[in-house]
């Protein structure tokens, strides 16, 4: 069962949404069953100093949990995919607070992640959503 990149997003955006690390941990053994890798890190900070921060995490994760290896084609697959996924964040964000969940998920040649966090201040807050995928060889 390799591929599908609709699939990994949907599991991408489960593990984005998930709400405790218990969660995570049932959701991803569901996921092994659907040959599905995935991981979670959670973030949080100013939108404009905290891109570089978020990427960092979620290419840690990445490797942490073993979806990609240590190859620069692997590791910038990720980084690009988190950086378009925050893309569709910024305008939403930009000059505000945020915090949330990276959530990662790989099945053979598909990689996506998924950024799902409160923007705003204090508790006067917003959601948004963002998505990216690469395939990988």
């Amino acid at each position: 069962m390799i591929g599908n990149s609709k699939e990994v997003a949907a599991a991408a955006l489960k593990m984005a949404i998930s709400r405790s690390r218990e969660e995570e941990r049932a959701f991803k053994e569901m996921l092994r069953a659907e040959e599905i890798q995935a991981a979670a890190v959670d973030f949080g900070g100013e939108m404009m100093q905290s891109v570089k921060t978020i990427i960092e995490r979620a290419v840690v994760a990445a490797k942490r949990e073993f979806l990609v290896g240590d190859t620069h084609a692997e590791e910038g697959a990720v980084a690009g995919a988190t950086h378009e996924a925050l893309q569709q964040i910024i305008p939403k964000a930009f000059g505000l607070n945020l915090g949330g969940k990276i959530g990662l998920a790989r099945r053979g040649d598909h990689l996506s992640v998924a950024v799902f966090c409160a923007v705003g201040l204090l508790h006067l807050n917003e959601v948004a959503v963002g998505l990216g995928h690469r395939a990988i060889k």
